[in-house]
């Protein structure tokens, strides 16, 4: 859905005020604000906003449905259809569940970087892997190592897995040197060789919401930090990975 009425380059001089809409207001506790009920019963509508653009789904087609009424009443509106593309996401559905993948903007990557013809590798970081601050090495573009960084951060929306190297990667990319390029393009050789690996959420899967967590202590050598890492499921389906030193 696209709403066409949106002000994207404006600028408000005046103040702006969130209150109680018409017909919903409470008398008793006028300057409170409303939670919003997120269920109806056991259906579920989930509305993501960005700028002029809105996603939305729901567990029941009626919800849709009443949302679309709804927001073309109030607002001028397109509907666009079946979500396939967003942000460089490509969405999949199916009767049996709905897959996530950014497939194209892997593509464009290595192009863009030039590592279309290098050899793939079968994980993004070596175990043993241990880079410094201060380890001696020829310093190097910072904008091309910024520019791999920048661009593999994004990528972590649909590859959780290479978060936690992506992150570490990224703590040099004020004083980045040759050995801190080539560890970060061995991330570029392990995409190229997983690129067809998505993102999977079954139909008719659950909704319980478990979290894995698991912590080091003093564990990174060269400064001795604990490293957090957390991975939430909703369901079977992982929907976030994160690690935190």
């Amino acid at each position: 859905m696209d709403v066409k009425s949106a002000f994207q380059n404006g600028y408000l001089k005046e103040e702006v005020f969130v209150k109680q809409p018409p017909g919903f207001d409470c008398h008793e506790h006028p300057k409170h604000v409303f939670k919003l009920d997120k269920k109806r019963g056991r259906n579920l509508l989930i509305v993501q906003v960005y700028v002029d653009d809105i996603i939305f789904g729901a567990t029941n087609d009626s919800l849709c449905e009443e949302f679309s009424k709804l927001m073309g009443s109030e607002f001028e509106m397109s509907m666009m259809g079946e979500l396939n593309f967003f942000l460089g996401l490509q969405v999949k559905q199916t009767s049996k569940g709905t897959v996530i993948s950014q497939q194209k903007y892997i593509k464009e990557l290595l192009k863009r970087f030039e590592m279309e013809s290098s050899k793939t590798i079968d994980t993004p970081i070596f175990i043993a892997t241990c880079i410094d601050m201060d380890e001696p090495g020829f310093p190097m573009n910072e904008t091309m190592y910024r520019g791999i960084i920048g661009s593999l951060r994004y990528l972590t929306a649909s590859k959780p897995n290479i978060v936690f190297s992506v992150r570490l990667y990224a703590r040099y990319q004020s004083s980045a040197i040759e050995s801190h390029l080539k560890v970060a393009k061995r991330i570029l050789r392990y995409l190229k060789g997983t690129q067809d690996l998505v993102l999977y959420y079954p139909s008719g899967d659950n909704f319980n919401l478990i979290g894995y967590a698991d912590a080091d202590y003093a564990g990174y050598l060269v400064d001795r930090k604990s490293t957090f890492r957390m991975a939430p499921f909703l369901g079977s389906c992982l929907i976030s990975w994160s690690t935190k030193k």
